[in-house]
């Protein structure tokens, strides 16, 4: 870390009761800036995603670490609890009237039972922010309901728009609910702790997964709004821009967004067909949107003609946004991601060490680096009762 690097988070306690995706990355963003996050797990086991693939070692007879719990859970301490011992729960609770954020993905109900509830710990700590994420939040006809993923994006109409037209519809290949919700999790707890830090009053977030999702579909949700029809999937292609999707190259697909009348004119000029530009069914961004099949036929056999690469360097010539299709083989060795500094070294437990993603946005004075490798089980249970308990 650079002497000049500053952690925007640090001094503030997290404890994170968090199973899998949502909590852990939401607590993992907090850690990354400096709070000093401690996960709760219990004994027999912990957190689930311990055991998912890729199970890693530095050697065949080695330990195995696995790559999917460590790329979520740097930068934290992890506590053992058994959560049906009163001696533990009580335990608990005492770390929780040390901490400034308490963040659960419990069924609603678990953590009250337990007496963990908001209303019962902030008796003792009344400026504690609480924050619980659950799959469609604390109350309502769906609150007991589980969740994952899938079934969220299923039931928030992200798959309804998600694939090709004439085929069923599909899930986004990253597990974008999850991850969302740990966003908004993330953005919610910060706005909380800015009104502590004026009113020294705390406060109870509920953050569902299937909000957060409605949240993220905003324009297809103001296009049934404003038509009365449910908007329909479309592949690659966009519903109010064209050609803004997906081609064929001779080797390979690119896709290229020409989403105004002047980038319009670009991609004309590039496939030698100006005639193009004047043509009645795509004088206008709408019309080029509502008559897409019949334009993308007719650009379609140009890109054939041409390489891929070759395509992209002409649009990239001509200001036309474009992108190659990447899988993250490609993307994880392109230059810019180097450049950038994104992937970073993180060492596990096991002694072996692994690139990973780090905290992506830059911030002026902030340095990301690995301060902590993702613990072992229970790694830390004394040394933190030992800090947040004196």
């Amino acid at each position: 870390m650079s002497v000049d690097s500053f952690r925007p988070l640090a001094g503030l306690r997290v404890l994170e009761f968090g199973q899998i995706v949502t909590v852990p990355f939401c607590g993992m963003l907090l850690a990354d800036l400096g709070a000093d996050v401690v996960k709760v797990e219990n004994t027999d086991g912990g957190d689930g995603m311990r055991q998912w693939p890729p199970l890693m070692r530095a050697a065949p007879d080695a330990e195995a670490y696995s790559g999917n719990f460590a790329s979520l859970n740097r930068n934290k301490r992890s506590i053992a609890a058994n959560l049906k011992d009163p001696a533990d729960v009580a335990r608990v609770r005492d770390l929780c009237a040390a901490a400034d954020i308490v963040l659960e993905n419990f069924r609603p109900g678990v953590m009250q039972r337990l007496g963990l509830g908001y209303e019962a710990l902030r008796e003792r700590r009344p400026q504690l922010v609480y924050c619980s994420v659950t799959g469609y939040g604390q109350d309502g006809p769906y609150a007991k309901k589980g969740a994952f993923d899938v079934t969220v994006q299923a039931i928030s109409g992200l798959m309804s728009v998600t694939g090709e037209n004439d085929s069923i519809p599909v899930k986004c290949g990253v597990p974008v609910a999850d991850f969302t919700a740990g966003l908004y999790a993330a953005y919610s707890i910060l706005a909380a702790i800015m009104e502590v830090r004026r009113t020294g009053v705390g406060t109870q977030i509920d953050c569902s997964m299937l909000g957060c999702m409605l949240g993220i579909s905003a324009l297809q949700i103001s296009e049934y709004f404003g038509t009365g029809r449910a908007p329909q999937r479309l592949g690659s292609a966009h519903p109010r821009n064209a050609p803004y999707q997906a081609f064929e190259g001779s080797d390979k697909p690119f896709v290229i967004a020409a989403g105004n009348d002047k980038l319009w004119g670009e991609v004309c000029a590039a496939v030698g067909q100006p005639q193009l530009e004047a043509d009645a069914r795509f004088v206008t961004q709408t019309l080029r949107a509502a008559n897409q099949r019949e334009l993308a036929a007719l650009l379609q056999p140009h890109f054939a003609r041409r390489s891929a690469a070759d395509w992209l360097a002409e649009f990239d010539r001509r200001g036309v946004p474009c992108a190659p299709i990447n899988d993250f083989a490609d993307i994880l060795a392109d230059p810019h991601v180097k450049e950038r500094g994104w992937v970073a070294e993180l060492e596990l437990p096991n002694g072996l060490k692994t690139p990973t993603i780090g905290f992506p946005v830059h911030i002026a004075g902030y340095e990301f680096s690995v301060d902590a490798r993702p613990p072992r089980l229970g790694e830390h249970t004394e040394a933190v009762a030992r800090e947040w308990l004196r």
